[in-house]
């Protein structure tokens, strides 16, 4: 994955050099909100206003980020309101994401570079899935995956009619809670291990998030979900790394010290969650696995994709 500078495309990697051999994500650039009356939200500028027909989504089926906001389009009810272009599964070195042939009804843009670039002529940072694209003020909303999931939990509502709540209130310390540890040693924590270019800080990743495993299997052997007794968001965003893990993570990423199959409570909660209406419609495991092992030359080079293993949900 190359990223911007001034507005021009570069295949820089990330430099793992002056971080001793772990892996950093940026952080997300664009942090506007969709609300229901178009006043700003926690961040950005306000004028965003929920209209049905006025937003576009870019994903990619591989992307565990963009996946969460495909499962809440679903979920509440969005997909006559918020089209969406799906980027290719394999990723070159030289463009990054790359959209098919008349993919992009939007921007017409055959890399998401030039999307970004589309709203920031001058943009510099990753070029990253999934974004949320105002096609009124022909910019970019958000790129943050945990943003954009929440504004499809509440600011529709008035128009879909879908009042179903992922982050009551009433939750939000445990969902909180929940949701920080996971990002850094599970969502993210596959990825630390994965990109790590020295034994020192593999290790220490990988132990982090074996550790997080553990604590999910025992809490999730206490309670029905991560926070309790209801469905939240906290539950969607550490599914789908779930589902990626034993397929890509394992062999990929080296996270082999045990399979999701090998713990059951969270098997429990995988096979639950795919059995919620809709959901199994989003999970492309072909297109997963194309990406990650043809995309990464680093980690596999002659972008051999393996048969297995065969997962059942």
């Amino acid at each position: 994955m190359g990223l911007l500078i001034d507005g021009e495309w570069s295949t820089q990697w990330y430099d793992t050099k002056s971080t001793g051999g772990k892996f950093k994500r940026s952080a997300a650039a664009f942090r506007n909100w969709v609300t229901q009356d178009g006043s700003a939200g926690p961040s950005g500028e306000g004028g965003f206003e929920a209209e049905s027909g006025r937003y576009h989504l870019y994903v990619s089926l591989a992307c565990p980020w963009a996946h969460r906001t495909l499962i809440f389009r679903k979920l509440k009810d969005l997909t006559d309101h918020i089209d969406v272009t799906v980027v290719d599964a394999k990723m070159p070195d030289e463009h990054g994401w790359t959209i098919p042939e008349g993919a992009d009804p939007v921007n017409n843009a055959e890399t998401m570079w030039q999307v970004y670039v589309a709203a920031k002529s001058d943009y510099t940072g990753r070029v990253t899935v999934p974004v949320l694209w105002d096609k009124k003020r022909n910019t970019i909303v958000s790129n943050e995956s945990a943003e954009i999931i929440r504004m499809f939990n509440s600011a529709f509502n008035d128009i879909t009619g879908n009042t179903d709540d992922y982050y009551p209130e009433e939750l939000h310390d445990e969902i909180n809670e929940v949701n920080e540890r996971v990002y850094h040693t599970v969502n993210n924590g596959v990825y630390k291990s994965g990109f790590a270019t020295t034994q020192e800080a593999y290790d220490e990743a990988v132990t982090e998030l074996f550790d997080s495993l553990e604590w999910l299997e025992d809490k999730l052997g206490k309670q029905k979900y991560l926070a309790g007794d209801q469905l939240t968001e906290a539950d969607w965003r550490l599914f789908t790394t779930l589902v990626r893990f034993d397929p890509v993570y394992h062999g990929h990423f080296k996270c082999n010290i045990k399979r999701i199959a090998d713990y059951p409570n969270i098997s429990r909660l995988v096979h639950e969650l795919v059995a919620v209406p809709n959901v199994k419609d989003t999970i492309d495991m072909d297109h997963i696995k194309t990406h990650y092992y043809w995309s990464h030359t680093s980690i596999n080079p002659h972008r051999i994709v393996p048969k297995g293993p065969l997962i059942e949900f």
